[in-house]
């Protein structure tokens, strides 16, 4: 086993238990950028998520990167990295956003923001794309076959992490109303 790939299964290790530790959606998300980021020490990492017409994406949360960035707007699936969400699901590399910047929605914002790179992947929930989680460098980087492998399982990961924080979330308020009224009911 090369190095590289054990300090990947280490850092999924350490994702998962952050993960299953988080209380809050919030929680669950944060957990995953910033351990994404640290693992491939990049300079930054978001989520993005869908809108519900599926037009475009908005930053939901983010490790390392400006607020400035970061409020730019949301960006428009059919101008930024297209083929993860209105393509099939499939990774995006921008090996250097110098070279390939008609592919990013705010080119100028990104070199501003000392971006180079970027690894983007679909985060899935089943078999329906709800966002992409984006890693971000300050030097151009060839990802290679292990990094974009460990960023999937980490999306994938955080997909159904925040779908199940969700429905806990939903299944607690619910129990809790529940109580409320039934002690409504037996004593008035």
């Amino acid at each position: 086993m090369r190095e590289s790939e054990h300090n990947y299964f280490h850092d999924l290790y350490e994702i998962a238990i952050a993960i299953n530790s988080a209380g809050s959606v919030q929680g669950v998300l944060h957990s995953v950028v910033e351990n994404t980021a640290k693992a491939l020490g990049a300079k930054g990492c978001s989520i993005m998520l869908l809108s519900p017409d599926r037009k475009s994406l908005s930053h939901t949360i983010s490790y390392g990167l400006s607020d400035a960035f970061i409020k730019m707007g949301p960006r428009l699936v059919t101008k930024s990295l297209p083929e993860i969400v209105a393509g099939k699901g499939g990774v995006s590399i921008v090996h250097d956003i110098n070279e390939e910047s008609q592919r990013v929605h705010y080119p100028d914002a990104a070199k501003k923001e000392g971006i180079v790179s970027i690894l983007a992947v679909p985060m899935k929930l089943k078999d329906r794309i709800v966002g992409e989680l984006r890693v971000y460098t300050a030097e151009k980087r060839d990802f290679r076959e292990d990094d974009i492998f460990f960023v999937q399982a980490v999306a994938n990961l955080g997909a159904l992490a925040m779908d199940n924080t969700r429905l806990y979330e939903t299944t607690k308020k619910d129990y809790q109303d529940l109580t409320q009224d039934f002690l409504t009911f037996r004593f008035f």
